[in-house]
This record gives C-alpha cells, sequence and structure tokens, in this order.
C-alpha cells in the first residue's frame, strides 16, 4: 500500500507475505470456512495433517533431486488427496471421502457460484507444525482456527455490521461483492501501476513463503506479474525483486530454510553480509545500486540452546529456482545454482 499509494514516503520496502488483496483473502477465508464447517463429516481434524504432510512430502520431495523434507517448487506437485481414502475403519492416518473432498477444495482456488475465482488456493507440503495447519486453517477443533476468526469478524463487524451474520448461509459472491464496496477503498492495495515509486528510486522487495497456510503464495507471483505486464520486464527488474522460499509457512518457520534476515530473523553470514541479510540488500540496493540476485537463507536446529546452523540454501530472484549442481554436500547453499524452473 505504500508503493501504490504513498510512492514519496520511503525508498526501499520489503514486504513479506502481503495481505495486499484483502477483500477476495477474507472471502476465500470465508469459503474454505463454509468447506470445512458447513457439514461437521467435511471438517479435518489437526490430528490428520501429519498423515496429509507425510504423504505429500513422500510424493514429491525429491522432484528436485534433493530429498530434504521440502517441496522446492509445490505448484508442480499434483498431490491427489484419494490417495489417502481410508480403507477400513476411519483413523488419523486416511482420510474419509468428504474429508479427501474438503482437502480438495483446500489446494484448488476459491470460486463463487460463478465459477470466478476468488483467491488461489494452497500450495502442498509444510501442512504440519507448530506454524502450519492447525493454528491456521483447521483450529483445533471446528470454529477455532485464525482463518474462521478472520472471516467472521471481519464479515460481522466490518462488512454487514450484525453480530448474528450467518456464516453458513452466506453467499461467498454476495459477500465479495459487499466487501469490496464497503473496506474495498480502504483494505485492498491491488493496484500494478508502481511507476511513480520507481520514478523516485524506490526499491521494492517481495518475499513469501511458498507454504504460507495464511495468505496463499500465489497471490504474490499474480501481483508482481501484474506489475511485470504494467510496467514492463525490463523496467520492473530495475526496482522490483521477489523471492520465493521453499518449505517456508507465515513469515517464518518450516522444514525450509527460512531465515534471511527478515523479521529479526537470524542471517547466516556475517553481520555486514547483505547476500545474507535481506534488509542490508535492500539498503545495498537503494544506496549502492547493488541489486540482489540471491539470497542465502538459513535452517536452524530446533531447541538447540545456542543458533546452529543445519542447512543453507540460496533464495533467487524470481523466477529463477535453486538447483542443485548433484555434488558436493546438499545443505550447503554454495553446492546449489540460479536456474529457470523445469518446463
Amino acid at each position: 500500500m505504500e508503493a501504490q499509494r504513498f510512492p514519496a514516503d520511503y525508498d526501499g520496502i520489503a514486504a513479506g507475505a502481503p495481505a495486499n488483496n484483502w477483500t477476495h483473502l477474507i472471502t476465500n477465508a470465508l469459503y474454505n470456512s463454509q468447506a470445512l464447517l458447513v457439514d461437521p463429516t467435511d471438517y479435518i481434524a489437526a490430528s490428520k495433517l501429519p498423515a496429509i504432510d507425510a504423504a505429500v512430502i513422500a510424493e514429491c520431495d525429491g522432484a528436485d533431486g534433493v530429498v530434504d523434507g521440502v517441496v522446492n517448487d509445490p505448484r508442480r506437485c499434483h498431490f491427489q488427496p484419494a490417495k489417502l481414502l481410508c480403507k477400513g475403519p476411519e483413523t488419523d492416518k486416511c482420510l474419509t471421502s468428504p474429508q479427501a473432498h474438503t482437502l480438495e477444495l483446500l489446494y484448488a482456488a476459491g470460486h463463487d457460484k460463478a465459477g470466478k475465482q476468488i483467491f488461489p488456493g494452497y500450495l502442498p507440503g509444510s501442512e504440519d507444525g507448530p506454524g502450519g495447519w492447525a493454528p491456521w486453517i483447521t483450529g483445533a477443533a471446528p470454529q477455532t482456527s485464525a482463518m474462521f476468526a478472520f472471516a467472521y469478524g471481519y464479515f460481522a463487524d466490518m462488512v454487514y455490521e450484525r453480530p448474528d451474520w450467518d456464516y453458513k448461509k452466506a453467499d461467498v459472491g454476495d459477500a465479495l461483492k459487499a466487501a469490496i464496496e464497503r473496506t474495498g477503498n480502504a483494505v485492498d492495495a491491488t493496484n500494478p501501476d508502481l511507476k511513480p515509486f520507481a520514478a523516485r528510486g524506490g526499491k521494492l522487495i517481495l518475499y513469501h513463503g511458498l507454504n504460507d497456510p495464511a495468505i496463499s503464495a500465489l497471490n504474490t507471483i499474480d501481483y508482481y506479474n501484474a506489475v511485470r505486464a504494467t510496467t514492463g520486464p525490463k523496467e520492473t527488474d530495475s526496482f522490483v525483486r521477489l523471492f520465493m522460499v521453499p518449505g517456508m509457512q507465515h513469515c517464518s518457520g518450516g522444514p525450509g530454510a527460512t531465515s534471511f534476515g527478515q523479521g529479526g530473523y537470524i542471517p547466516a553470514g556475517s553481520p555486514d553480509d547483505p547476500e545474507h541479510d535481506l534488509y542490508l540488500a535492500l539498503e545495498a540496493w537503494v544506496e549502492k545500486g547493488s541489486a540482489p540476485q540471491k539470497l542465502v537463507a538459513a535452517k536452524y536446529e530446533e531447541r538447540s540452546a545456542l543458533p546452529h546452523v543445519v542447512m543453507t540454501r540460496p533464495l533467487c530472484a524470481y523466477p529463477l529456482q535453486a538447483k542443485y549442481l548433484g555434488t558436493g554436500d546438499n545443505t550447503d547453499a554454495a553446492n546449489f545454482t540460479c536456474a529457470a524452473p523445469a518446463k
């Protein structure tokens, strides 16, 4: 919103997991809440998430040539929830047919009754974990997730101003229309024309975890592509960079290398190395004209008294991706290069 509406405020902006398309994002939370909760048989309990996560990783982890518990490009992972259908009594290791259908809806983009997309779906991988789907999507029990709280609070309090609003009976198309009419001008920041910001010499670094359970990473990719289409590829490259982070959940956490100086998270390099620190990279771009081509992210050992790096991995300027060179330690970023994604 700053870059779009107030281009003179900042010379450099780092925007992580931007909730820029707010009306669509929260309407999608309504869509997903209905998918999970209207019929009790559709609900996926958090206790089933480890099995879902394990099945996705088993199918898609090794596609990039490295088996590390991370799906490098989950857009290319076409996991079918039907593979987890229970063959006997229901357990936490399998899904009933209604639950498998719900999972398909969560992975797919939300649509209204006319078939128009509301918001991109969640990408497979990293469903489990403290920052995964449990707090954001399923909740510890029905109606306890952050997604449900956002959807209900937004529509009941801000859009309709009716505490007795019934989410189960809402039409998502009508809800989106009302949300845009009543709050869109205040909360949405979807204008792809950043030319005034660029004209001042402003620099923008976008980053997003590919396995974000709060805001689909596909939304940020869509916005970045819209900026390129509006401004032109060469011009966009002069002031915008996008870094997608495999295995990262909402802003941090997850099984991947997810620490690169963002939000106070410890970078793996020396204290003055812009290649390892998002904010130093932004500073170097603004003050020295040195555009970041990659960042080196780290994964730290969990539950360790002292920070201990167990893996580093390059984050490449989109659309490039980290590619293992085929030799050397595959936990060391030095043995990866940034390359165009496989077709």
